[in-house]
């Protein structure tokens, strides 16, 4: 692998006068299994990835098989500009991995990709992501992508991706797992695609090789609360109604009911609803969403809600907009590049 050539991230071209907006984009939704087909094309049916930009970076949310159309559409946007992205993943289950092999940018020479996130594995982070690339599984190698990648291990709960604040927290998830929250100049982002809200696994993240409890290890709900308090957009697992929620107790993912409780105690403002369950399709997501939104004016809560869909860009008000300005939402249909 080659080093990245120096060159922008892309988010802002060089010598703009004033702040680019903060936005993000969902290119990925659905928990578990990509589930494409007739009955899930409006909310989408790809594995989890969302794209952030801020602060002239592009900060990307696990890499799921949404990270391959995420790929295209940057080279499409970039062309031959040198690239620098940084990859943030909570976890290394299947469904938020398994579009890295697929994501065009690595194969370029003058790009550069960074992962962070937790060992995740006894050999490590590294190891775990080079085993899905290797034969029999993919014809192309970690080792040998053009690109220029670099897996980092988390050892502290607080970094820098260029001036952007991220903080890590433990999730409430079967094994070595974890959310981010994202402090930009126009508001904050909370990622927890994969958490059981108002359940505590038993274990918890552990360092494996060590085989002792990590500084990743203490996810009681109080202290998760907390950490979200404030947040201006927070995506979370909500994969279950409650009915459903009563069979899949200890499972790793949450209810709507919870994560609705959840978000009113964190004065959370913009709530969107992720991981949607592959057997659900459009319309169950449809009254998934309005009973979440029953819930909070049943509570007269202030808490905005809607279900994560592939497409939908969310620009974050200024950073001197009224605390009441809603969010800018649009969907955007992304082209694929031309082939060569």
């Amino acid at each position: 692998m080659k080093p990245a050539d120096p060159g922008p991230s892309g988010a802002h071209p060089p010598g703009a006068d004033s702040e680019p907006p903060v936005w993000l984009r969902f290119w990925g939704v659905r928990g578990s299994t990509p589930t494409p087909g007739p009955a899930t094309v409006r909310y989408g049916g790809n594995t989890a990835c969302v794209e952030v930009r801020a602060a002239g970076e592009i900060i990307i949310l696990d890499a799921g098989t949404g990270l391959r159309p995420l790929g295209r559409a940057l080279a499409a946007e970039f062309a031959e500009q040198p690239l620098r992205l940084t990859l943030l993943l909570t976890h290394t289950h299947w469904d938020h991995i398994q579009g890295l092999p697929y994501f065009l940018p690595i194969y370029r020479p003058n790009n550069e990709l960074r992962i962070l996130g937790h060992e995740g594995a006894r050999q490590g982070l590294a190891a775990v992501l080079s085993a899905q690339m290797e034969s029999p599984y993919f014809p192309i190698g970690f080792d040998a992508l053009p690109g220029s990648v670099i897996v980092e291990e988390l050892k502290e709960r607080e970094f820098h991706v260029g001036p952007v604040r991220v903080q890590a927290h433990c999730a409430n998830h079967p094994g070595a797992c974890v959310g981010y929250r994202l402090f930009t100049p126009q508001g904050s982002i909370a990622f927890f695609p994969d958490n059981e809200t108002g359940y505590q696994h038993p274990t918890g993240p552990y360092s494996a090789r060590a085989r002792v409890p990590s500084v990743w290890s203490q996810c009681d709900e109080e202290a998760l609360a907390g950490f979200l308090d404030g947040v201006d957009v927070l995506i979370l697992d909500a994969q279950y109604t409650a009915q459903e929620y009563e069979q899949h107790v200890g499972w790793g993912h949450g209810c709507v009911d919870k994560v609705v409780a959840l978000a009113l105690q964190a004065r959370v403002r913009q709530l969107f609803l992720f991981h949607h369950d592959p057997d659900h399709d459009d319309a169950q997501i449809d009254q998934m969403v309005e009973a979440a939104q029953r819930l909070v004016a049943s509570q007269r809560g202030a808490v905005r809600v809607e279900a994560a869909r592939e497409g939908l860009r969310v620009e974050l008000p200024a950073g001197d907009a009224p605390a009441d300005s809603v969010f800018t939402k649009t969907v955007d249909i992304v082209p694929d590049p031309p082939r060569r």
